[in-house]
């Protein structure tokens, strides 16, 4: 890293950040994405906009009629910056883990650490205490902010592996909890002045293997995703209420709750756990004018006979997998809208192909939005012609940088961000979705790594051996189907299904667990005893075939 001196007195993510010869291209091409120096992210997103609009204006709603204005959420975050300096002794480069569903404390703990200096763990509530572990092992943070709800698998983690970790809850009633001690604070709080190139968030993807991968970001980086699809094609106004079914640890959550959202001056409006058929009837009561979600989603409302529910959009924007032409057709002939497809990644942050309006071209993602380019690479890392499938490549104001992982030499190619999609590009720039190029099982949006469920399904007494590879799925997209040897004398029925699946739900986030299971008497290997999960795959293939 170079430039101006960092704020950071610990300076562990600047000493963990890859070589300079492994990072990505960078390029500032835009006027939006020219940044001063020295710049905190928060004061952008919460203080600057409160300025412009009023502290009266809301910021964030949720179902039960919670409302949190511009000037209250500012105030609660300089607050909980308190807490975390005054009282818990967080200095700036600190990290803390951040635990929660959406919802208003959230937000407010989530600018408090980066106007504290601090920079924030990105983490699901849904995540086990054994999935939790490689992170915090990873990361080291100092501090957890807990959502009270969900505050037993960290403190199982913190009795077996973190124990000097200070743990907080927020949004109860204890003694304790962060809101009681964020409400005898001042709200009186400088906040501290980053240089635009410190860290500001880690934010873990699980890899193929299921170790996770923590991409780092800067603060001048959830400015650029703003400043790029935020600003050039989602395009929010003052007015609108936006609603997000991805988490904050989703990054693509992050960008539409809380980065577009409150950079426009709009309001948020916070969904905890909501399915796709209740999502539609809230977008309809509480008049949501932009929603955004994976195509699984929408797939379900049209289904549901309530897609006029969403008749009230001004936007629809559809990320996490890529949406079937024949639903976004769908949804245009009974909505009259025509839904934002995109796609990011984690290690860019956000969306960087997408197009709205007239640019749209159905069945095509898009052209890489300003501030970025992209291209489609062959196998020897060049670049191919129009009309070629291949690994696409993106360069931009944002890319990967893996904390101390000696993955980023996969990921960045000859400068590119190589996001393991397969796509083509036609000779107008359009890029054209083929598949996925690694073994990451894409389920209405979530990524789910094979490795992590097989070692899950693995520690169940009555299997032998396991090996799970990705089911289309008419409404998911894809499905985790995992092949099972149980021991000797035990019966492969229904019941044993459903055993197995409740397992893996206890060990992991439920959405990991295996939708479908079909036991088999052994599994494909090479003559080296190399699992051979392609066979697995053919497998898969024939029968829906078959099927069809």
């Amino acid at each position: 890293m170079t430039g101006p001196a960092t704020a950071h007195l610990d300076t562990f993510a600047r000493d963990h950040l890859p070589p300079a010869g492994q990072w990505p291209v960078l390029e500032f091409t835009t006027e939006l994405l020219r940044y001063p120096e020295r710049l905190n992210a928060a004061v952008e997103l919460i203080d600057r906009p409160t300025e412009e609009h009023g502290p009266d204006r809301p910021a964030l709603r949720t179902p039960e009629g919670e409302v949190w204005s511009y000037g209250e959420l500012r105030l609660r975050s300089d607050q909980v910056a308190q807490v975390l300096t005054e009282d818990l002794g967080l200095v700036p480069g600190n990290r803390v883990l951040l635990r929660s569903p959406n919802n208003p404390w959230a937000v407010a703990a989530w600018l408090g650490v980066l106007k504290a200096g601090g920079i924030v763990v990105s983490t699901m509530a849904a995540l086990r205490a054994r999935e939790l572990g490689p992170i915090v092992a990873k990361t080291r943070p100092v501090v957890a902010l807990v959502d009270h709800r969900y505050l037993d698998e960290v403190l199982a983690l913190r009795a077996s592996a973190a124990p000097e970790l200070i743990v907080l809850a927020h949004g109860g009633d204890g003694a304790d909890d962060l809101s009681r001690r964020a409400g005898a604070k001042s709200g009186r709080y400088t906040a501290v002045d980053t240089a635009a190139e410190d860290v500001a968030l880690f934010g873990p993807t699980s890899g193929t293997t299921g170790v996770p991968k923590v991409t780092v970001h800067f603060h001048r980086d959830l400015l650029s995703i703003d400043n790029t699809f935020g600003r050039c094609t989602l395009r929010l106004r003052p007015d609108d209420l936006v609603s997000c079914t991805a988490p904050f640890a989703f990054t693509f959550g992050l960008g539409m709750l809380v980065v577009f959202t409150l950079r426009a001056g709009a309001c948020a409006f916070l969904t905890e756990a909501t399915t796709p058929v209740q999502l539609a009837g809230l977008v309809a009561e509480h008049g949501v004018t932009v929603l955004a979600t994976a195509p699984t989603a929408y797939q379900q409302i049209v289904k549901s006979g309530g897609v006029q529910q969403l008749s009230g959009l001004r936007r629809a924007v559809s990320a996490g997998e890529h949406i079937p032409q024949g639903l976004w057709e769908q949804l245009r002939a009974e909505l009259g809208i025509e839904v934002i497809d995109g796609i990011g990644a984690t290690e860019l942050l956000h969306i960087f192909i997408s197009a709205a309006g007239a640019e749209i071209r159905p069945g095509s993602t898009g052209r890489p939005v300003p501030g970025y380019r992209a291209t489609v690479l062959g196998p020897d890392g060049t670049e191919a012609g129009p009309g070629v499938p291949g690994r696409l490549g993106v360069i931009g104001p944002v890319g990967c940088r893996y904390l101390d992982d000696e993955r980023q030499a996969d990921y960045v190619v000859n400068g590119w961000n190589v996001t393991g999609d397969t796509f083509l590009r036609d000779e107008d720039g359009y890029f054209w979705y083929q598949a996925r190029s690694d073994d990451m099982i894409v389920s209405s949006g979530y990524n789910i790594a094979g490795p992590e469920v097989e070692a899950a399904i693995a520690t169940h007494p009555d299997v032998t051996e396991t090996a799970v590879v990705a089911a289309p799925d008419a409404e998911r997209g894809s499905v985790v189907c995992a092949f099972v040897v149980l021991r000797e004398g035990v019966a492969g029925d229904a019941a044993k299904v459903k055993e197995l699946q409740d397992h893996v739900k206890g060990l992991l986030a439920p959405y990991k667990y295996p939708r479908e299971v079909r036991f088999t008497d052994a599994l494909p290997r090479n003559p080296s005893g190399k699992l051979q999960h392609f066979k697995l795959r053919q497998l898969v293939a024939d029968r829906t075939g078959d099927e069809a």
